[in-house]
């Protein structure tokens, strides 16, 4: 069995607070760029189910050539091998139709895995819209794998405050969420050996597929307004207290 896990570059969320609109806007960002939080995950439960059930866990990206580098992250963790499908302008769908393609090429690819959504985009829609380009069932939110093989899957899925335990034929594409498993640290031999490693970059070209023209536009980019906060004590016996703190609480409509 092979399990593709599909990673994203995304800035530090440390860094966040720092991106500028207009840098949101062109995408040129001069932030830290991290491994999508979300896609170490999504790397911990492929690993996972490579060292239970077999077969070779993989990652792949699409994005410019200083994603290689998240890449390397990738083979750091424990992924057999790696690669960059090169382009910058596909959207959420441009991009489920290059790994798709990517899919297709590679040819023995049992499970797609990715992460539950990006800290950047925020949409959700890759898991889908690569289940719908590729034609496979879809499982999002798996917090467990009961068991995998060549012909299909059982994963426990959070739906709200419950868990429903269900079963899909292979090949079929996982959305994990962090329950999955917290992500493992790399090794230095790992990172050594990542450093070395040759990865293949293709292009929309190498995969006999043309990238969609973006069908979803950014019209505006700005920071929130700051929050006003406010802290007031109320003094006064347990009672006196409580009475202000309710008659507070319905002067500003909370309750």
């Amino acid at each position: 069995m092979r399990y593709l896990i599909c990673i994203k570059q995304t800035p530090d969320t440390a860094e966040l607070p720092k991106v500028k609109p207009e840098e949101a806007a062109s995408g040129r960002l001069s932030v830290q760029l991290v491994v999508n939080p979300w896609d170490e995950h999504a790397l911990e439960g492929g690993i996972r189910m490579m060292e239970t059930y077999g077969g070779e866990a993989s990652a792949i990206t699409v994005g410019g050539e200083d994603a290689i580098e998240r890449l390397r992250s990738a083979l750091a963790m424990g992924c057999k091998d790696a690669t960059l499908v090169k382009d910058t302008t596909a959207d959420a769908w441009g991009v489920a139709t290059l790994l798709a393609a990517a899919v297709r090429k590679m040819g023995n690819v049992t499970y797609v895995i990715t992460g539950q959504m990006t800290v950047d985009g925020n949409s959700g829609t890759l898991p889908v819209a690569l289940g719908r380009a590729l034609g496979w069932p879809v499982l999002t939110g798996v917090a467990r794998v009961v068991s995998a093989d060549e012909k299909g899957i059982t994963v426990e899925r959070i739906v709200g405050q419950a868990r429903h335990t269900v079963t899909a034929p292979a090949p079929a594409v996982l959305a994990v969420v962090k329950e999955i498993g917290e992500p493992r640290y790399p090794t230095f031999i790992n990172i050594r050996k990542a450093a070395r490693a040759e990865i293949p970059v293709w292009t929309p070209a190498d995969l006999g597929v043309k990238v969609p023209v973006p069908v979803v536009h950014m019209s505006d980019f700005r920071k929130p307004p700051a929050r006003e906060a406010k802290v007031v004590l109320f003094n006064g016996t347990p009672d006196e207290a409580a009475q202000a703190l309710l008659d507070a609480l319905l002067a500003e409509k909370v309750l």
